[in-house]
């Protein structure tokens, strides 16, 4: 596949967590042949879940076709999954493409679209026990591939699998030089990335402070859950 022109299509949105976007899309973008196309309703300034801004490239109405369609996380992904403009352009954007990507939360969105029944799929640990609502099969690989579907865990884990579309897209040469020439070789300071190695003590004082997010993404799930079954897309 690399040499051949692709066009991906990176879903902005208020709220979403920047590294779930530009993690994957620096690795992304270096594939050859790759165009980047950065989606939001509109071409102003999209504002982080932490305050960066970034500029969409292309309008939902104006994008091109696409051969890849990814939807990154954060807590913006409470409105999307309500958003019919949103879902509507996912549910009919993932019937032409060839690869459909979800990262961290960004996945949730992808079964409130309706693209997920009765596929594997993984989303950042928080969340995994709403996947089974919108009939998908939870996953709690780092990266989990189902056929064109490619899901992972949560933030950092959209690098390793933007890694494993390069590699299914252009082979593991391609995935191997990008991942050289960013030099990902991670050697974390402390062995606490996920609930079973950072113990039950550490792991419920993260779920405390984040009470109020948890409580907003189950009403959330609940509304999409609702609004799919009520009128399927």
């Amino acid at each position: 596949m690399t040499g051949i022109s692709m066009n991906f299509g990176l879903l902005l949105f208020p709220d979403v967590t920047q590294l779930d976007l530009t993690g994957p899309y620096e690795v992304l973008a270096r594939i050859p042949g790759a165009t980047i196309h950065l989606l939001w309703k509109d071409k102003a300034p999209v504002r982080s879940d932490t305050g960066m801004s970034i500029l969409p490239t292309a309008s939902l109405a104006e994008c091109p076709a696409l051969d890849l369609l990814l939807v990154p996380g954060g807590p913006g992904v409470h409105a999307l999954m309500t958003d019919d403009e949103v879902l509507q352009f996912l549910s009919l954007r993932a019937q032409s493409v060839r690869w459909l990507v979800g990262i961290c939360t960004g996945t949730l969105v992808l079964g409130a679209a309706g693209l997920l029944q009765g596929r594997r799929a993984g989303t950042h640990w928080n969340s995994r026990h709403y996947l089974p609502r919108f009939g998908a099969e939870p996953s709690d690989k780092r990266v989990e591939v189902d056929g064109s579907l490619f899901t992972g865990g949560g933030v950092t884990a959209g690098i390793d699998v933007a890694l494993t579309v390069a590699a299914e897209i252009g082979g593991d040469d391609v995935a191997k030089l990008i991942q050289l020439g960013i030099e990902y070789d991670p050697e974390p300071p402390f062995d606490a990335g996920t609930p079973d190695k950072a113990g039950a003590e550490l792991t419920d004082r993260l779920l405390t402070r984040m009470a109020l997010r948890l409580a907003e993404r189950e009403a959330a799930v609940d509304a999409a859950v609702s609004r799919l079954a009520s009128c399927p897309i």
